[in-house]
């Protein structure tokens, strides 16, 4: 089973776009708060959730073909009381969303080179929210 290692409470902030020729940009700065095991914190300075959308010649979105990125840093403690930071990029590809972590804590080194999945969930009853529950597969 997989192992739960960070969730990330995320308030999503407005909305920045350009509607290019060959393609839509859709860029959501968020802040957030982060709990679990082995970390807790907060996000620092503003994530941002990135879109792009393509176009077709005529100028029409070409269905099932944008992508999703989303990049931020955590400044919190690691679960031995060590202060530390993560930097955290999250891609959708074919199988879903796929995170990678660079950190300074020792402590949580392995999650560098760990095979990482996450999950992301709108938040019922907050507009903009959405929780991201990052797992380490085993």
């Amino acid at each position: 089973m997989d192992e739960l290692i960070l969730q990330i409470d995320v308030r999503c902030h407005d909305a920045v776009d350009v509607d290019g020729h060959s393609k839509k940009i859709v860029m959501v700065p968020f802040d957030g708060d982060v709990g679990g095991r082995y970390f807790t914190g907060k996000v620092i300075g503003s994530g941002v959730d990135t879109q792009t959308f393509p176009k077709d010649d005529d100028g029409a979105f070409i269905e099932g073909k944008g992508s999703l990125s989303a990049r931020y840093m955590l400044e919190g403690k690691d679960y031995t009381g060590t202060s530390c930071r993560i930097f955290i990029e999250n891609n959708v590809n074919g199988s879903g969303w796929i995170p990678s972590i660079v950190t300074d804590s020792k402590a949580l080194a392995e999650w560098e080179g760990a095979k990482l999945r996450s999950t992301v969930e709108p938040v019922e009853g907050v507009g903009g929210g959405v929780t991201v529950k990052i797992y380490k597969c085993n």
